[in-house]
């Protein structure tokens, strides 16, 4: 679960972000469709994502992991606009509780591709994230 939350959540949360004013909170879904995320502006101007949906294996991966109660929980932290349709923030992934750098970047007016690392660019995976209504 772990490959599969960090760029998701990243995803998730940035696709309505185009280098203007924070945007109207938005959710996101990932590829299997099991974590809903809803971004959210968060002081400044960053933005994060809370969870607000998950199926019962992604509730139970992050159980394993420590994380009681994976809806509520913010996966995504200070994210923050370093070029045009690219924004750079921390991730938390509750199946390990731990906290890691990843990236965001729109690719269409739907969708996002997400880019989380382990450490110093290892490790890395990508996934595409949906808008949903």
């Amino acid at each position: 679960m772990p490959s599969r939350l960090i760029p998701a959540a990243i995803a998730g949360l940035f696709l309505a972000l185009t280098g203007q004013a924070l945007p109207t909170p938005k959710v996101w879904a990932n590829p299997s469709n099991s974590v809903h995320i809803r971004s959210h502006p968060c002081g400044g101007q960053a933005m994060c994502g809370t969870v607000v949906w998950a199926n019962d294996k992604a509730k139970a991966d992050a159980a394993r992991g420590g994380t009681k109660n994976l809806v509520g929980t913010q996966l995504f932290r200070n994210f923050k606009l370093i070029r045009p349709g690219v924004w750079k923030g921390k991730v938390f992934v509750p199946d390990i509780n731990k906290t890691f750098s990843g990236t965001v970047t729109l690719v269409g007016p739907d969708k996002i591709v997400g880019k989380g690392c382990l450490a110093f660019g290892i490790g890395c995976k990508s996934q595409t994230w949906t808008r949903i209504e």
